[in-house]
Protein backbone atom coordinates (compact mmCIF):
# COMPACT_ATOMS: atom_id res chain seq x y z
CA UNK A 1 0.00 0.00 0.00
CA UNK A 2 0.96 4.06 -0.76
CA UNK A 3 2.07 6.23 1.97
CA UNK A 4 1.69 10.26 1.68
CA UNK A 5 3.67 12.53 4.49
CA UNK A 6 1.88 15.45 5.44
CA UNK A 7 3.24 18.12 7.97
CA UNK A 8 0.97 18.23 11.08
CA UNK A 9 -1.69 19.88 12.13
CA UNK A 10 -2.42 18.77 8.36
CA UNK A 11 -2.41 15.46 8.66
CA UNK A 12 -4.54 15.48 11.86
CA UNK A 13 -7.24 17.85 10.00
CA UNK A 14 -7.34 15.29 7.42
CA UNK A 15 -7.36 11.79 9.31
CA UNK A 16 -10.30 13.91 11.46
CA UNK A 17 -12.76 14.46 8.89
CA UNK A 18 -11.84 18.41 8.25
CA UNK A 19 -10.03 18.49 5.10
CA UNK A 20 -11.10 16.62 2.41
CA UNK A 21 -8.25 17.94 0.00
CA UNK A 22 -4.51 17.89 0.03
CA UNK A 23 -2.77 20.54 -1.80
CA UNK A 24 0.61 19.44 -3.67
CA UNK A 25 2.87 21.23 -5.99
CA UNK A 26 2.50 18.06 -8.62
CA UNK A 27 -0.32 15.96 -9.83
CA UNK A 28 -0.93 12.42 -9.70
CA UNK A 29 -2.66 9.40 -11.26
CA UNK A 30 -2.96 7.51 -8.18
CA UNK A 31 -6.02 6.53 -6.96
CA UNK A 32 -7.15 4.76 -4.08
CA UNK A 33 -6.22 4.29 0.17
CA UNK A 34 -3.16 5.58 1.28
CA UNK A 35 -1.73 5.25 4.66
CA UNK A 36 -1.13 9.30 6.06
CA UNK A 37 2.33 9.71 6.98
CA UNK A 38 2.92 12.60 9.41
CA UNK A 39 6.16 14.22 8.64
CA UNK A 40 8.46 15.24 11.54
CA UNK A 41 8.07 19.22 10.17
CA UNK A 42 5.18 20.61 11.75
CA UNK A 43 3.62 23.78 10.61
CA UNK A 44 3.37 26.71 12.75
CA UNK A 45 2.06 29.09 10.28
CA UNK A 46 -0.59 26.76 9.14
CA UNK A 47 -1.40 25.55 12.74
CA UNK A 48 -1.93 29.70 13.50
CA UNK A 49 -3.70 30.23 10.86
CA UNK A 50 -6.11 27.34 11.65
CA UNK A 51 -6.73 28.87 15.47
CA UNK A 52 -6.98 31.77 14.18
CA UNK A 53 -9.08 32.29 10.92
CA UNK A 54 -10.74 29.50 10.94
CA UNK A 55 -11.52 28.84 14.99
CA UNK A 56 -11.24 25.02 15.12
CA UNK A 57 -9.98 23.43 18.14
CA UNK A 58 -6.77 21.46 18.07
CA UNK A 59 -4.76 19.49 20.27
CA UNK A 60 -1.08 21.96 21.56
CA UNK A 61 2.17 21.32 19.18
CA UNK A 62 3.61 19.26 21.45
CA UNK A 63 0.36 16.49 20.87
CA UNK A 64 0.68 15.98 17.59
CA UNK A 65 2.00 12.82 16.33
CA UNK A 66 4.73 13.00 14.14
CA UNK A 67 7.35 10.45 12.24
CA UNK A 68 4.92 7.56 10.87
CA UNK A 69 1.50 6.76 10.02
CA UNK A 70 -1.28 8.03 11.73
CA UNK A 71 -4.26 7.20 9.55
CA UNK A 72 -5.39 6.32 6.41
CA UNK A 73 -7.25 8.47 3.13
CA UNK A 74 -8.98 7.81 -0.13
CA UNK A 75 -8.10 9.59 -3.12
CA UNK A 76 -10.82 9.66 -5.91
CA UNK A 77 -9.27 12.61 -7.78
CA UNK A 78 -6.59 15.54 -8.61
CA UNK A 79 -7.80 18.19 -9.41
CA UNK A 80 -6.59 21.93 -10.20
CA UNK A 81 -9.90 23.26 -9.41
CA UNK A 82 -12.17 22.47 -6.25
CA UNK A 83 -15.00 23.92 -3.96
CA UNK A 84 -13.79 22.85 -0.67
CA UNK A 85 -12.02 25.67 1.21
CA UNK A 86 -9.41 23.70 2.08
CA UNK A 87 -7.81 23.84 -1.71
CA UNK A 88 -5.14 26.37 -2.91
CA UNK A 89 -3.67 24.30 -5.49
CA UNK A 90 -2.03 24.56 -7.70
CA UNK A 91 -3.00 20.55 -7.69
CA UNK A 92 -5.99 19.13 -5.21
CA UNK A 93 -5.75 15.36 -4.16
CA UNK A 94 -9.45 15.20 -3.21
CA UNK A 95 -9.56 12.66 -0.01
CA UNK A 96 -12.37 10.95 1.07
CA UNK A 97 -13.08 8.09 3.93
CA UNK A 98 -10.65 9.55 5.97
CA UNK A 99 -9.80 7.82 9.28
CA UNK A 100 -6.74 7.69 12.27
CA UNK A 101 -5.21 4.36 13.22
CA UNK A 102 -2.84 3.62 15.83
CA UNK A 103 0.88 5.12 15.17
CA UNK A 104 3.27 3.29 13.67
CA UNK A 105 6.70 5.40 13.58
CA UNK A 106 8.70 5.73 10.18
CA UNK A 107 10.32 7.49 7.80
CA UNK A 108 8.91 9.06 5.19
CA UNK A 109 9.76 9.70 1.87
CA UNK A 110 8.90 12.26 -1.21
CA UNK A 111 5.81 11.42 -3.10
CA UNK A 112 3.44 8.56 -2.67
CA UNK A 113 5.55 5.83 -1.30
CA UNK A 114 5.03 1.76 -0.39
CA UNK A 115 4.63 0.87 2.80
CA UNK A 116 4.60 -2.96 4.35
CA UNK A 117 1.29 -3.63 4.52
CA UNK A 118 1.99 -7.14 6.57
CA UNK A 119 3.78 -5.03 8.77
CA UNK A 120 1.75 -2.51 9.83
CA UNK A 121 -0.72 -5.11 10.32
CA UNK A 122 1.34 -6.67 12.67
CA UNK A 123 1.96 -3.95 14.57
CA UNK A 124 -1.69 -2.45 15.15
CA UNK A 125 -3.33 -6.13 16.24
CA UNK A 126 -5.96 -5.36 13.12
CA UNK A 127 -6.80 -8.58 11.55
Amino acid sequence: MKALSIRQPWAWLIIQGYKDVENRTWRTDFRGSFFVHAGYIFDKGGYGYILRELGLALPQPDEFERGGIVGKAEVIDCVTFHKSPWFIGPYGFVLKNAQPLPFMAMQGKPGFFDVNVEGFIARSGDE
